[in-house]
């Protein structure tokens, strides 16, 4: 099915270019769009999210866009078995977004999707619109059930794994989110869900307005950060992570243990020199200046020298968010106010959506 194929790279250039003029009408009418974006609640964030994501999401917010934060809570039980964790985990999510600078407002709204039953009524309509096999070909869903069979984080395939997808177009199409803030690798996610909104107002709503629209995916321009290892992602389940909620002592005896490499000389060479390449990228995420420049004044200082000013300017750039996580720390039932306050508004788009869609599929009574 050519909806869900993103592999060419022709297709993903038109994804890019897609995104390049979404990011440049938002600018000049951010009223017209709502993003959907949220994390999975496994644990802390770590400084991946935040230039990742996170302060894309501070910007956006600060555009005046409506934004819904998803704390993805039902779908850590598809490929985790650390369930008895969720709910701390939860809020911990929260410290962690309203330390980086997200403030909840009629406009920005925090909530666990299981506190939103009407949308994951949606469920039901949406998997009648999506057979077996375009479940199964989708290569996100390949990719993730691989990796959590290969770390143990999962004994075997159940269906909500194999369903995700849909329950992410549920999580997206009950606010009638228009702009999804993603890397490449979840392009099959967005395509699938436009597929869904596609195929539901084709056949539902024949006769009346469509109900859902066809998000368009606003793809990061932030590279992937690789762990302190120098191999792999950044991930908190491969301990090669800097955690938001480290403190600058422990920032420093990471930095200090990341792997670089025989050279001393200092260049900016990601294909040749992945790991020096990675701290770089990391000091200029934290001030703007260039790697390449970075690494021309650097030197023949040696990655000593680049450990150094890392650990000086990451501590830097997170000071402010550290002494904001121990304050929101201190009083829990504002975090537990943020979400029950925004899974409650989350309710009201989720209920006047779900009469919609009884509508159409002429199930009032």
């Amino acid at each position: 099915m050519a909806d869900i194929e993103i592999d060419s790279n022709k297709t993903f250039a038109a994804s890019v270019e897609r995104s390049k003029k979404l990011e440049a009408d938002i600018a000049q009418n951010p009223k017209k769009y709502r993003v959907l974006t949220g994390d999975r609640p496994t644990g802390r964030l770590h400084i991946g999210h935040y230039f990742g994501s996170l302060k894309n999401r501070v910007r956006l917010a600060s555009m005046g866009i409506p934004t819904m934060i998803l704390i993805a809570d039902y779908q850590v039980l598809t490929d985790h078995d650390a369930y008895q964790e969720i709910s701390q985990n939860t809020k911990q999510l929260v410290i962690d977004y309203l330390a980086c600078g997200i403030v909840p407002s009629d406009d920005v709204i925090i909530y666990p999707h299981s506190y939103v039953p009407e949308a994951n009524q949606l469920m039901i309509p949406f998997l009648t619109l999506v057979s077996n096999a375009e479940l199964e070909r989708n290569p996100t869903v390949k990719d993730e059930i691989q990796s959590g069979l290969e770390n143990g984080n999962m004994k075997s395939v159940n269906a909500g794994m194999l369903t995700y997808p849909v329950h992410q177009a549920c999580d997206i199409l009950f606010c009638k989110g228009n702009v999804v803030p993603v890397g490449k690798d979840q392009l099959p996610h967005i395509e699938m869900t436009r597929m869904i909104a596609r195929k539901f107002n084709e056949k539902f709503c024949k006769d009346r307005e469509p109900i859902f629209p066809l998000p368009e995916a606003l793809l990061s321009k932030t590279p992937s950060i690789m762990g302190l290892d120098g191999n792999q992602k950044m991930s908190k389940s491969r301990g090669n992570a800097i955690m938001l909620s480290a403190t600058a002592e422990e920032t420093a005896k990471l930095i200090k243990k990341a792997k670089t490499d025989g050279e001393r000389h200092i260049t900016y060479d990601p294909v040749n020199r992945p790991e020096v390449a990675n701290l770089l990228m990391l000091i200029s995420l934290c001030t703007g200046e260039e790697p390449a420049a970075i690494a021309d004044r650097i030197g023949d200082g040696g990655s000593g020298k680049l450990k150094a000013e890392l650990t000086e300017t990451l501590n830097e750039e997170l000071r402010p968010v550290r002494a904001k996580r121990a304050e929101l720390e201190q009083n829990m039932d504002y975090i537990r106010s943020v979400l029950l306050e925004g899974s409650r508004k989350a309710r009201e788009i989720a209920v006047a959506t779900l009469d919609e869609v009884r509508s159409a599929m002429n199930m009032v009574i």
